[in-house]
């Protein structure tokens, strides 16, 4: 299913009447809200005289792993347009097939539905907070139609619709095709609704939150607000929404869990906040990384992700890019809107810089690579332990400091370049044209921005390869400082915790480390270090701090199957790095600063 002839489909909705066009119908209804359940009818009508295949996805836009919505769907039945049983036979766990029909098809199921976020549906006496893909199964071959949907809301709990589908009336909504559909995550609830015209388009908030006041929806709302118009700088414009709106679905309830979805034309932006917590106290982050990904992921497209496949993982290079460069201008975007001061915002950097710099996982995987391995740690879940951590960064962190460093680059060089501009110009060439990119594509658009042999250097050293840029450097330049505050403390390179069974590393040894040299690892208990035999009173740090970087102690520990052992250990420096403001920089570099930091 693929949404790129949305266009077309659109010019086809004015053109044509409704009742001129074959609809999918569904309708939904939440009598037994109380008990997670939602009763789900499809009328699937003018079917060819063949079996009727219909699916639950297995993947939800936004997300690349694998998720089992089927599990959720029970008490299945159909019938034909006569109201005659038809036979349902299950092909595989994710599909039914329903043959001898008279073109007619009516399907319909429960759904259980208690995980309210992002990927998941959620669905009590307060809400129902539907992600398609979890909440509606669809006919293979029959994806390219157009679709109406009927929400049966609850009116004894006030509920009222949000949702980026098209408003048809009565609690009835549009969709051009089913990916569509698929990609309109829907919030009903007693809600509150705030909006604002920017350029012709709307911008509205719906907010599910008990115990929260007009007054706090307001600043809420202010305080997003400013965060679009920061992030409408750096593009230049809005992108164009279908139907001439974009939406921020906003959950925060305690029955909830935290997450952030981007869509289209909406976001769902979720969080398990208690009832009597204040809604000024929640963070815009989520708010400000969803909604830089319309631009960014939703029309500056992936090719490796189109078309999207609802049936399987969905595995793509470009996500240091798509969801790394995002997550750069997430907190850049709050600092430059006033959510965040400026110095909580370079005091943050710090962190993520020596986290890259220091991971052993950059000599396994490249950040292309590390993209590919989305479909194991997007949620995804297993039961067998892994080794991620010494194999594995995250393309959210590794891609946003190459996009702090890629900025503070441009921004150092003679002719005062920015990412905020070549973002701008891969807007302009990929995202409003909606022509899916290739990291070469995002190579030859560095090249026309900034140069071939900058872009070379770039893409060779850090995105085709592992090697790290001088953050030092860069940082000095920008007015910032950049250091260990770890300096001169020892470490074993691992962080060790009194468990059930006794001492022992809270995860897999780090390659490369101390302790990992002295073959210890995560299922091991140690004994003693440094001839202190460790006690449930022990200090580890006590113990550490009493020696230098440098220093080689003992260490004894009893591996899993009672064997005991010792080994020889030598203490590294900590590392614990962090950024902040310079006070002593030179004019040049905090005019640089300024440029970089300040509100557009």
């Amino acid at each position: 299913m693929k949404l790129r002839n949305l266009t077309i489909a659109l010019l086809s909705f004015l053109a044509i009447s409704l009742q001129a066009q074959t609809y999918n119908e569904y309708e939904l209804s939440f009598d037994n809200a109380v008990h997670h359940e939602a009763n789900i009818k499809i009328k699937f009508s003018n079917l060819e005289n063949k079996v009727l295949e219909v699916r639950m996805s297995r993947s939800s836009p936004g997300r690349y792993a694998v998720h089992e919505f089927a599990k959720n769907v029970y008490n299945v039945k159909a019938t034909d347009g006569n109201g005659k049983a038809l036979p349902i036979t299950r092909e595989n766990p994710y599909q039914w097939n329903v043959a001898g029909h008279n073109g007619t098809v009516n399907f319909e199921y429960t759904l259980y539905a208690n995980r309210a976020g992002g990927t998941y549906s959620g669905i009590d006496e307060s809400h129902a907070h539907l992600n398609m893909p979890a909440t509606l199964a669809w006919a293979r071959g029959l994806d390219q139609r157009p679709v109406k949907v009927k929400f049966n809301v609850r009116e004894d709990r006030n509920w009222k619709v949000a949702t980026q589908l098209k408003d048809l009336g009565n609690n009835t909504f549009y969709a051009p095709n089913t990916y569509y559909l698929m990609d309109s995550p829907t919030e009903i609830a007693d809600l509150y609704f705030r909006e604002r015209n920017v350029d012709g388009q709307t911008i509205r908030l719906a907010l599910h939150k008990d115990g929260t006041t007009d007054v706090e929806v307001d600043a809420y709302f202010e305080e997003t607000m400013g965060i679009v118009m920061q992030q409408k700088a750096v593009f230049g414009e809005l992108a164009t929404y279908d139907f001439g709106q974009y939406t921020f679905l906003s959950c925060y309830m305690p029955n909830a869990s935290g997450d952030g979805m981007e869509h289209r034309n909406s976001t769902y932006v979720v969080s398990g906040l208690p009832v009597e917590r204040p809604l000024g106290s929640t963070s815009m982050g989520t708010m400000s990384h969803e909604f830089f990904h319309n631009w960014n992921v939703e029309r500056i497209r992936p090719k490796s992700l189109e078309p999207f496949s609802f049936e399987d993982a969905n595995m793509s290079g470009e996500l240091w890019f798509a969801e790394g460069f995002t997550s750069y201008y997430t907190a850049l975007m709050q600092a430059r809107s006033g959510s965040i001061s400026t110095d909580q915002y370079v005091n943050g950097l710090g962190g993520s810089v020596g986290y890259v710099m220091t991971a052993p996982g950059r000599n396994y995987h490249n950040p292309i690579e590390m993209s590919y391995q989305a479909p194991f740690v997007d949620a995804a879940t297993s039961i067998d332990p892994t080794n991620l951590s010494n194999i594995f960064i995250s393309y959210y962190t590794y891609g946003s400091v190459l996009g702090l460093a890629l900025d503070m680059s441009l921004r150092t060089m003679d002719n005062g370049k920015n990412l905020d501009d070549y973002m701008k110009y891969v807007w302009q060439k990929h995202g409003k044209t909606e022509i899916p990119y290739t990291v070469r594509d995002l190579q030859a658009r560095m090249a026309e921005y900034a140069g071939e042999s900058f872009a070379n250097e770039f893409f060779g050293k850090y995105i085709l390869d592992s090697q790290m840029p001088d953050y030092a450097s860069l940082f000095k330049k920008m007015g910032v400082t950049y250091t260990n505050r770890a300096e001169g403390r020892a470490s074993i390179g691992g962080n060790i915790r009194k468990q059930r069974d006794g001492w022992q590393l809270t995860g897999n040894a780090t390659v490369g480390s101390p302790i990992y040299k002295a073959g210890v690892e995560s299922e091991d208990v140690i004994l003693s270090l440094a001839g202190t035999v460790l006690t449930d009173d022990s200090n580890i740090n006590e113990i550490i701090a009493a020696h230098k970087p440098g220093d080689t102690i003992e260490i004894k520990y009893r591996k899993i199957w009672g064997e005991e052992k010792t080994s020889k250990l030598t203490l590294e420096e900590a590392q614990a790095w962090s950024t902040a403001m310079d006070a002593n920089a030179d004019a040049k570099a905090k005019a640089r600063r300024d440029a970089w930091l300040r509100k557009r």
